[in-house]
């Protein structure tokens, strides 16, 4: 079964605007599409996830998949922690034992990240030139540096452990929806 994967979650929002992202996206053929959904940049994630549901509607049998954005910097016999800037003073995890996702993404307080970190854990970032520095000097020589979420990583992390794919992919949503108060 052919398999086409799109990684976004990095992208600002004028690289999703324009739509020229789509262009290096090989779809042809393809009966079955995957989608990182996230966490990372909204309008990346929500664009892809839409891109790839949009083609799938106009190709009868193609299927529409989504796996974190984290699995693809996951890697086969190491213990990987990928952290990324959550804001407000917050940093998402994904913990990987090799391709096995230990649990859901989640968060934790910026100051309470070496607590969620088993010692024995790499750590790598996408977030780089954001909290590169933070993690550095909290986890030295473990600190792998920059690692960027790509299509090749996604599909080697669906072949590797293929329970990380779900149906009808939504963007991970580390936060809820902020609601305006009632009765304005």
């Amino acid at each position: 079964m052919k398999t086409a994967a799109i990684e976004r979650s990095v992208l600002s929002f004028e690289e999703c605007h324009n739509g020229g992202w789509v262009n290096g996206v090989e779809l042809d053929g393809a009966e079955r599409i995957i989608v990182g959904t996230g966490p990372g940049s909204f309008a990346g994630i929500r664009s892809a996830i839409a891109f790839a549901q949009g083609y799938a509607l106009g190709k009868a049998g193609v299927e529409v998949l989504g796996i974190p954005s984290a699995a693809a910097l996951a890697r086969e016999g190491e213990k990987r922690a990928v952290a990324g800037d959550a804001r407000q003073g917050m940093v998402w995890l994904a913990l990987f034992d090799g391709f096995e996702l230990l649990r859901p993404v989640f968060q934790v307080k910026a100051e309470e990240l070496g607590q969620h970190v088993p010692e024995d854990f790499n750590v790598v970032s996408p977030d780089d030139a954001r909290i590169g520095g933070r993690l550095k000097e909290l986890f030295g020589a473990r600190y792998l540096g920059l690692a960027v979420p790509d299509a090749a990583g996604l599909l080697a992390a669906a072949e590797a452990n293929p329970k990380l794919l779900q149906k009808d992919p939504l963007p991970i949503y580390l936060n809820p929806a902020v609601r305006p108060p009632q009765g304005r």
